[in-house]
């Protein structure tokens, strides 16, 4: 599995160049490394954390901005098996984020203070997905 952790910049470039003024909703999916590794000479050394509690760091540094912004966490869950996909595409943390818009979530990710708590997410994630998705209404048995 390749390691993604952080966005491409074309990725990022057309998650701007969609709506800004709807509300939209993250799906995360993580895995976690054994062992946290930070930047050399990084002021945290994080030395000896795990991924998890490298995470666990980085979620109690982020989760005021998240806030702030008008962020919310709507669902959480951990994953049992897989039954469809690679089968070395296992999750650690899975959860789906909610943003009042786009511009919320840009807003966080550009906050000096989120800048500085991010290192905690890099030193954490072997890998990840962050999947953007609009949320819509459903009918009947949900694809209506």
């Amino acid at each position: 599995m390749e390691n993604h952790v952080d966005p491409e910049r074309a990725a990022f470039e057309h998650f701007k160049s969609l709506p800004r003024d709807t509300p939209i909703e993250m799906l995360n999916l993580i895995r976690f490394k054994e062992q946290a590794t930070y930047p050399d000479g990084h002021a945290q050394s994080g030395k000896g954390l795990s991924g998890f509690e490298a995470y666990q760091r980085y979620g109690k540094e982020s989760g005021p901005i998240f806030e702030r912004v008008g962020g919310s966490i709507i669902w959480r869950g951990k994953m049992e098996a897989l039954l469809i996909g690679p089968s070395d595409e296992t999750w650690d943390a899975c959860f789906i984020a909610r943003y009042p818009n786009s511009s919320a979530f840009l807003e966080m990710v550009t906050d000096p203070a989120y800048q500085i708590a991010v290192v905690n997410r890099q030193a954490a994630v072997q890998t990840s997905r962050l999947i953007r998705m609009k949320p819509i209404e459903t009918k009947g048995n949900g694809f209506g």
